[in-house]
């Protein structure tokens, strides 16, 4: 007859097996909310998440086994130790059922299990915090999983008692234990990583569904960074340098750079520089989607609807990534996704580039970025003030001039009153300037000042898109009357889509945003249809000034005449993509190379090569962007710069 299991061991695989259910109930549920997007892979699902969880479990489990493993038979066997232990499953449970539903939230909010997104979160805690307790009920919530958590304790009374009256193992057994669970642990750590097997490619929500959030959160904080050469797929300098330059080499540039991979180049206008005002609008998640002028039926958008009749609209246009700070680069800096974090966020790295901001203040501009939140989120004051701004946000603004407020920021009326402010400013100096804005109310919790739109605050993503809309409406009416107002071009600029979640890696429906530039008697109205990415506002910015200057940039002026192969830009955490308007090329860790065809319609993949065309355009692109960074190529030469003012 089997001996049973001893006291210690037999507690341990009690708070195994009530954290096994709690994973199991919490992917059950997550995969009922995307049933049809999943399929048929439940083996997947279920199979190699019990492999993720019992990972994380090895993991999580060393401190508890460390202490009951070696706790003496005496203070073991006492009354009070006991309690301690129950209390100590209770409050094991209700961790884990507070980590289920962040899971559920967040799942929610991004269709996928804990990433990089989860640990920014928990960097910029105040906001997070804020936004929790202003879009949900958190003082219920607690308090319902703490009676829950308490009762499983109480049901578990029984069993509890029969563990702690088992006998206790010989030292040599407890030792023997601590050991293989070192050893497990250590060999997950070997072969263990942060994607599920066949980690690329295939079904994005069956892999999302098969990994454990917890794991994922402790391994992208872990791993926030990647090293492309280290990575990725690489071609020699020699080849990488032929196609960005081939893919940069438009009529009016020449190369200055020395080094084959810098693609610093001459940038020169026929025609003398015209310093017009700049407002550069970065509105918060704006899915061109949501758009009356895009099919949806909700009438949210009156006042982009008419704007786009007014304005040089781009219908074709994409965002980089899938985070403020992606858009935020992309739109600063013309660079695609590097791996990893963005470049915003690279403290001690995030400065000294030459962005839109400091070639503007270099031709006598004032350039600001105003955001309506407070900047040291995302790191965004450091990246601008370190790249050519000085920096406006919810701190430099009197509370008297603060109407409402959320947790993430000023509302965008208040945000749009300091930029008439600014803007009047510069006006009585007769000084150019480019306003940089960065909105915050199209963001849970969605609230907004009352009585402006007929939807209530707070009830949902429509009323911040109404509202969102109102407040440009009333700006740009306000902007009006302004002395100002014809002698400015203005931008409107998502920084990235509501959602963009999917079934592939990178879903390119899913990075289609709307680009207005609006000056009546600067710019004829009129739609393009070209593809573009926001990697492409600056030089079109700067081609519209006429401005000549010394170009990092790896995007193009968009009304430029170019016989240049179309092509945008996206990535995420992980995934880089190239498409060129049917196909997708994407890059992935370990050197994982694919290709979707046809990636808007039915997007079949293939495994490729690095000689397939689209790919080798996507590697000069990201290999070209990565060296640049690291090797400061891409940097602002304030010491010998040579431009037309």
């Amino acid at each position: 007859m089997r001996k049973p299991a001893s006291s210690p061991l037999r507690f341990l695989l009690l708070i195994t097996g009530l954290w096994l259910l709690i994973f199991f109930l919490t992917r059950l549920v997550l995969l009922s909310t995307h049933l049809s997007e999943a399929g048929t892979g439940f083996v997947t699902v279920f199979g190699i998440g019990l492999l993720y969880d019992l990972s994380f479990l090895v993991y999580a489990l060393l401190p508890m086994s460390l202490y009951v493993l070696l706790c003496p038979p005496a203070l073991w066997r006492s009354h009070g130790h006991r309690w301690f232990l129950q209390a100590m499953v209770a409050l094991s449970v209700f961790v884990m059922l507070f980590t289920a539903v962040a899971e559920w939230l967040f799942w929610d909010e991004f269709g996928v299990r804990f990433n990089f997104i989860a640990v920014d979160y928990l960097v910029y805690s105040d906001e997070v915090l804020n936004n929790l307790l202003e879009s949900y009920p958190i003082g219920k919530l607690l308090s319902g999983l703490a009676v829950i958590a308490a009762l499983i304790c109480i049901a578990l009374h029984k069993p509890l008692g029969q563990i702690f009256r088992a006998p206790l193992p010989s030292w040599r057994m407890r030792l023997t234990t601590l050991a293989a669970l070192l050893i497990v642990g250590t060999g997950i750590v070997l072969v263990v990583d942060q994607d599920t097997p066949g980690g690329h490619g295939g079904n994005t929500y069956q892999r999302e569904l098969a990994s454990n959030g917890p794991y994922q959160f402790f391994a992208a904080f872990r791993n926030n960074e990647l090293d492309y050469q280290q990575f990725y797929a690489t071609l020699s300098k020699g080849e990488v340098a032929q196609h960005i330059r081939g893919e940069l080499a438009e009529s009016n540039v020449s190369f200055v750079g020395k080094d084959p991979l810098d693609i610093r180049r001459r940038i020169t206008q026929s025609t003398a520089p015209a310093h017009h005002n700049v407002i550069l609008v970065t509105i918060e998640s704006f899915s061109a989607k949501y758009m009356g002028s895009n099919g949806h039926l909700g009438g949210l958008t009156p006042n982009l609807d008419q704007l786009r009749k007014e304005s040089l609209y781009f219908n074709n246009f994409y965002a980089t990534g899938t985070r403020t700070d992606r858009g935020l680069e992309a739109i600063t800096l013309s660079i695609p996704p590097t791996p990893g974090r963005s470049i915003v966020k690279r403290v001690g790295r995030e400065s000294g580039f030459s962005s839109l901001g400091q070639q503007l203040a270099h031709v006598g501009y004032d350039s600001v970025f105003v955001y309506g939140g407070r900047g040291y989120f995302d790191n965004m004051n450091a990246f601008f003030s370190g790249n050519g701004y000085r920096v406006v946000d919810q701190s430099s603004v009197d509370e008297a001039d603060i109407h409402f407020k959320n947790a993430w920021g000023m509302a965008d009326e208040d945000l749009y009153r300091q930029t008439l402010k600014l803007a009047d400013e510069d006006f009585a100096k007769q000084k150019p300037f480019l306003l940089q804005l960065m909105t915050t109310s199209n963001h849970r919790p969605y609230t907004y000042p009352d009585g402006r739109i007929d939807i209530a605050s707070g009830a949902g993503r429509d009323g911040a898109v109404k509202y969102t809309d109102y407040a440009i409406g009333k700006f740009l009416q306000d902007a009006r009357s302004k002395p100002w107002f014809n002698d400015t071009i203005f931008v409107f600029v998502a920084d990235h889509t509501a959602g963009s979640a999917g079934k592939e890696d990178l879903p390119v429906r899913n990075y289609q945003i709307p680009l207005f530039i609006y000056a009546p008697k600067l710019i004829t109205a009129r739609e393009e249809v070209q593809l573009a990415s926001q990697i492409d506002l600056a030089p079109t910015l700067l081609g519209l000034l006429n401005i000549g200057y010394e170009s990092t940039f790896f995007g193009r002026d968009l009304l430029q005449p170019s016989a240049l192969p179309a092509r945008v830009v996206l990535g995420n955490y992980q995934h880089l993509g190239l498409f060129d308007g049917k196909d997708l090329a994407i890059l992935s860790p370990r050197g994982v190379l694919r290709r979707h065809d046809d990636a808007l319609g039915a997007s079949h993949e293939v495994t490729v090569t690095a000689d397939d065309p689209l790919i080798t355009r996507a590697i000069g692109y990201y290999q070209a962007a990565s060296y640049g960074f690291t090797e400061h190529l891409l940097d602002w030469p304030a010491a010998n710069y040579a431009s037309d003012k």
